[in-house]
């Protein structure tokens, strides 16, 4: 394949994947739905091979369940939803659950570093877990009509994630590669068009979901318009796991000070240190 093929099929892919973000956030009620109607594709999953293995099951269900859950209390919350049933998703359990589910979708691919030998970029992993902002201090549902879900990750977190999620994807399924710089990279930018950083999470949810989904139902289809195999390099995979781990151990340091110092709060949400005062000035003549 040609450069102007990658750059074809990988812009067409990231202008789809902008687009299914932007739809899914704003139309909590298809997004739910839509999403339940994909679980019932599992039978196709069978037929065209492309979920096999373990690690792809077990990553496409943990995917596929908690997003339609998520769906359910993105409306209880939109919609204020009343009843037993109702009021139970709608309590801090829920916050919980997604930055568990976060951390469990971590942990599998920190896993297979594991297994594949690829140990500096399992450590970078279980290092991403220790510092993720725990729910629900920094996990909310948003009050606007598209009840989003919020996290206020850092963006050196984000950045951290993305490259560590790079190069487990390098080692572990390299034909993917190409396809999975444009999910990541849907992820990232989408909060800077936006200007809400705090959407990172959301972002990301939506473009691994599709991608999980796409591959599951059509799994030659990335191979056959972005193939990444060749661009596989041994030296290249051991050294970029070393620098992930170089890069997240001094984050971890910044982290643990932020909590120990009281300043997460301001840090982890960006507010600005003059809008804290004037917000805790007024908290106090109230």
């Amino acid at each position: 394949m040609g450069i102007w093929g990658y750059i074809l099929s990988m812009g067409a892919y990231l202008i789809l994947l902008l687009f299914i973000i932007d739809m899914m956030r704003k139309h909590y009620k298809f997004a739910h739905w839509f999403w339940v109607g994909s679980l019932f594709t599992f039978p196709l999953w069978f037929y065209t091979g492309g979920v096999d293995g373990w690690f792809r099951w077990f990553k496409t269900m943990s995917m596929l369940v908690p997003i339609i859950l998520l769906g359910l209390v993105r409306i209880a919350n939109a919609e204020d939803k009343s009843g037993k049933g109702w009021s139970f998703i709608r309590k801090n359990w829920a916050l919980w659950f997604f930055y568990g589910i976060l951390c469990l979708n971590i942990l599998e691919a920190t896993i297979k570093d594991l297994q594949s030998g690829n140990y500096w970029n399992a450590l970078t992993g279980f290092l991403l877990i220790v510092t993720a902002p725990y729910a629900p201090k920094y996990w909310r549902l948003s009050k606007d009509k598209h009840s989003d879900l919020i996290a206020h990750t850092t963006i050196a977190w984000n950045f951290l994630y993305t490259t560590w999620n790079l190069a487990f994807v390098y080692g572990e399924a390299k034909q993917y590669f190409a396809s999975s710089i444009i999910i990541l990279a849907a992820a990232e930018l989408y909060p800077i068009f936006k200007k809400r950083p705090e959407l990172y999470i959301t972002a990301r949810v939506y473009t691994l979901s599709t991608h999980l989904l796409i591959r599951a139902l059509l799994p030659a289809l990335f191979p056959a318009v972005m193939n990444s195999i060749t661009w596989m390099n041994a030296d290249v995979l051991k050294y970029w796991g070393i620098i992930n781990a170089i890069l997240i151990i001094p984050y971890v340091f910044w982290f643990t000070w932020q909590l120990d110092t009281g300043k997460a709060e301001q840090s982890f949400k960006r507010i600005k240190k003059v809008a804290a005062n004037v917000s805790n000035q007024v908290s106090e003549n109230a």
